[in-house]
C-alpha cells in the first residue's frame, strides 16, 4: 500500500487489480456540489413527519410486517408463502420518494416536473402523477404529459430521478433557473465519481450496463465532461469478449466499431481508447457478471502488456450497490431452500427486479409480475420471463397440493404491492 501525499490518496494492488481511495477527488467533488447548492436541493425540506401519513397510506403493508415477524413465512392451508429476507424499497428509493412528497408538500401551488420516472415502479409513478407532478418523459402516462424542457420557467420546481440525469440535460435545467430537487441515489453518484476520475486520468470507462437505461446514460455522460473522456458500454460477457479480442489483436477495428456504434462515446478509437481502461457498472446489474467482466478485461490486458503493466492500464472498483447485492443474496438463499416456484414483484423496466428473476429461474419456475393484476387466475398469469423483453401469458402456473412459493421484490417495489400479490396468490389457491 502506498500513500501518495501529493494526491492525498491511498492505493493498493491486489492480484493485479488497482484499488484506490482518493481523498482529494472526494473533496473536490463535494466542493462542486456545495457550489451548486443555491439551485439544487439534495437534502429535502424537513417535512418527513408531515408526509408520513400519506406514505403509509400509499405504500405500507401490515401483512408484510406480520410475515417478517413470523420468520418470513405465512401459512394458508397447504400453501406456504416464503418471503426473502431482503426485498422491496431500498434506502435510495425511500429517499427519492420522500423527496418527491416533501417537494409537493413544500410547494403546493408551484408547477413541479419530473425529468423521467422517479423509479421503475408504475404504482409509485402513478401516485406522483396523481399529486400533480408532471413527467417530462417516461412514466406510464407520458401521453398525458405535454411538458417539455422548453416549458420550464424559473418559478418551477424540477425533480431529478433516483437514476440521475445526463450532464447535458442537467446544464439545460440549471440554465432555466428553476429550483432543482436532486433525488439521485448515493450509490449512483459513487459510480459517477469513479468514471470522472477515470476520465481525468486518461482511462476509458468500460461500463457494464444497459445503454438505454437512464442510469447508464447519466453515468456515461460523466466521462464526456472531460476533453479526452471516453466510455464504452457492454451489456454482457459476449460483448466484453469482443473488447478482449480487440485488445489481444484478434478483432479488427471495423467489426468492433460496428458492434459498439451506438454504445460508445463519439469518435471512439479502440486502438487509442482501449490501452488504459477502468471498469464500472450500472449499480443494479448482476454483481457476479460485473466481476467476471472486469476479470476478463484484466486478463486480456495482462496477456497483451504483461503483468507489470496491469496496474498502469487497468482499474476496477466494485460499484454494485449494497442493496442490490443484499437482494440478490437473499433471493439466492431462498431459491436454494427448496421453494416450488418464485414470484418476483416489480416494474417490468426495473433492471434489478429482472436480475432477481434471472437468479430465481436457475432453481425453479420464476414469474416476474409488476402487480397483482397480472395474476389472472390459478390457470393463467401474465409475466416477463427471465432474460426476455416481452410480457407473456402462461397457463397452469400454480401447482396442486402442498406448495412453497418464494416471494421477493425489486428495490423500487412498495410493500403494499407485494401484499396485494401475496393475497392474490392465496385467493387463486382457494384459501
Amino acid at each position: 500500500m502506498i500513500r501518495d501525499s501529493s494526491a492525498f490518496s491511498l492505493r493498493m494492488t491486489i492480484n493485479g487489480s488497482r484499488f484506490e481511495l482518493d481523498f482529494e477527488s472526494e473533496i473536490q467533488y463535494t466542493k462542486r456540489l456545495m457550489e451548486q447548492k443555491e439551485t439544487i436541493n439534495r437534502r429535502g425540506f424537513g417535512l418527513k413527519q408531515e408526509i408520513l401519513p400519506l406514505l403509509a397510506e400509499n405504500y405500507h403493508s401490515s401483512l408484510i410486517d406480520q410475515i417478517k415477524a413470523s420468520h418470513y413465512e405465512l401459512q394458508a392451508g397447504s400453501l406456504t408463502i416464503c418471503l426473502a429476507e431482503e426485498f422491496g424499497f431500498c434506502y435510495g428509493v425511500d429517499r427519492a420518494v420522500d423527496l418527491a412528497y416533501e417537494t409537493r408538500k413544500r410547494f403546493p401551488d408551484r408547477k413541479i416536473y419530473l425529468t423521467s420516472e422517479i423509479i421503475h415502479n408504475p404504482r409509485v409513478n402513478s401516485k406522483l402523477h396523481e399529486l400533480g407532478i408532471e413527467f417530462l418523459k417516461g412514466n406510464g402516462k407520458s401521453e398525458d404529459a405535454k411538458a417539455s424542457l422548453d416549458l420550464i420557467s424559473k418559478n418551477d420546481v424540477v425533480l431529478i430521478p433516483a437514476f440521475g440525469t445526463p450532464t447535458d440535460e442537467l446544464e439545460v435545467l440549471k440554465s432555466k433557473g428553476a429550483l432543482l430537487v436532486d433525488t439521485t441515489c448515493g450509490s449512483v453518484v459513487a459510480v459517477w465519481r469513479r468514471v470522472e476520475r477515470y476520465a481525468e486520468d486518461g482511462f476509458t470507462a468500460v461500463i457494464h450496463g444497459k445503454f438505454d437505461h437512464e442510469e447508464t446514460q447519466a453515468t456515461s455522460s460523466r466521462a464526456t465532461q472531460y476533453p479526452n473522456g471516453r466510455f464504452i458500454v457492454v451489456r454482457d460477457k459476449a460483448q466484453t469478449q469482443k473488447i478482449c479480442d480487440f485488445i489481444l489483436g484478434k478483432l479488427d477495428s471495423k467489426p468492433f466499431l460496428k458492434e459498439f456504434k451506438d454504445t460508445a462515446s463519439p469518435g471512439f478509437d479502440p486502438e487509442r481508447d482501449l490501452q488504459k481502461v477502468g471498469c464500472a457498472n450500472q449499480t443494479t446489474m448482476l454483481s457476479s457478471d460485473s466481476l467476471e467482466i472486469a476479470e476478463m478485461i484484466q486478463s486480456a490486458i495482462r496477456a497483451r502488456y504483461g503483468t507489470e503493466e496491469v496496474p498502469n492500464r487497468f482499474r476496477h472498483f466494485d460499484t454494485i450497490c449494497s442493496a442490490t447485492q443484499d437482494r440478490q443474496d437473499a433471493v439466492l438463499k431462498l431459491a436454494r431452500s427448496g421453494v416450488n416456484l418464485m414470484m418476483v414483484v416489480g416494474g417490468y423496466n426495473s433492471s434489478n427486479t429482472g436480475h432477481l428473476c434471472e437468479i430465481s429461474s436457475e432453481f425453479c419456475p420464476a414469474f416476474h409480475v409488476q402487480d397483482a393484476e397480472e395474476i389472472i387466475s390459478r390457470d393463467a398469469i401474465r409475466h416477463k420471463p427471465a432474460g426476455s423483453s416481452k410480457v407473456i401469458t402462461s397457463q397452469s402456473w400454480l401447482p396442486e397440493g402442498p406448495i412453497r412459493i418464494g416471494v421477493t421484490a425489486g428495490a423500487s417495489t412498495p410493500n403494499r404491492v407485494i401484499e396485494e400479490v401475496i393475497l392474490k396468490i392465496i385467493s387463486c389457491a382457494g384459501f
